[in-house]
């Protein structure tokens, strides 16, 4: 599998999943996500999963400092519907990191490692999604603005041509490299920039 360069500059994100110790999937459980894995797991990588990716890694980083984020013990809290726009992709990559699903998750062993009813829809929010620690109810809010990094001009062009099938194979390489050169700005030039992720940590209302 031959993805483009700049995948491998973006860093991964750690997770320690008590589950994968038990059953000795991984070592002291600890799991290590790469962007090329969610762009598998969409099949396609965009700014839409740029930005999930780093609202994620972002999230987490506010929400646990130094210390490895724990796997099945974070809510994602989505504001839009499922089936709108880009929601459910932010939704499926939050999920793979997380572990956090609705009811259709792993179900837990004797009452533990439960991964249902920590993925919800349509909640009231200033931003985008948020991430809330099961454990301390602290509570990181995440927006995201793709449209701070502007996309080449030539790709409004070049899409109605490919889509078309009208597209000869130049048009098509040059279209793939222009757009993942949008998405290796997001990632790697601007990925510090406030503009492109906010992060407003709060606590739930239960734990306030």
């Amino acid at each position: 599998m031959k993805t483009p360069d700049f995948f491998t500059l973006i860093p991964s994100i750690t997770m320690a999943d008590p589950l994968a110790e038990v059953l000795g999937a991984a070592e002291n459980g600890i799991l290590e996500y790469h962007y090329e894995e969610v762009v598998k797991l969409a099949g396609h990588s965009c700014p839409t999963v740029a930005g999930a990716y780093l609202m994620i890694q972002k999230g987490l980083k506010a929400l646990y400092g130094d210390e490895t984020p724990v796997r099945g013990k974070i809510k994602v809290m989505m504001k839009g519907k499922l089936g709108e726009g880009v929601v459910g992709v932010i939704a499926n990559v939050a999920s793979m990191i997380t572990g956090a699903t609705e009811k259709g998750g792993f179900h837990g062993l004797g009452g533990q490692f439960d991964r249902r009813d920590l993925l919800s829809y349509e909640i009231t929010m200033e931003g985008e999604m948020a991430l809330e620690r099961t454990d301390s109810g602290e509570r990181v809010v995440l927006s995201y603005d793709p449209t701070i990094v502007p996309a080449d001009s030539q790709l409004g062009a070049l899409l109605p041509l490919i889509l078309t099938d009208k597209a000869d194979a130049p048009a098509r390489t040059l279209f793939g490299t222009l757009w993942q050169e949008r998405v290796a700005r997001i990632m790697i030039d601007y990925r510090d920039d406030v503009r492109l992720v906010g992060c407003i940590k709060e606590k739930s209302e239960e734990h306030k």
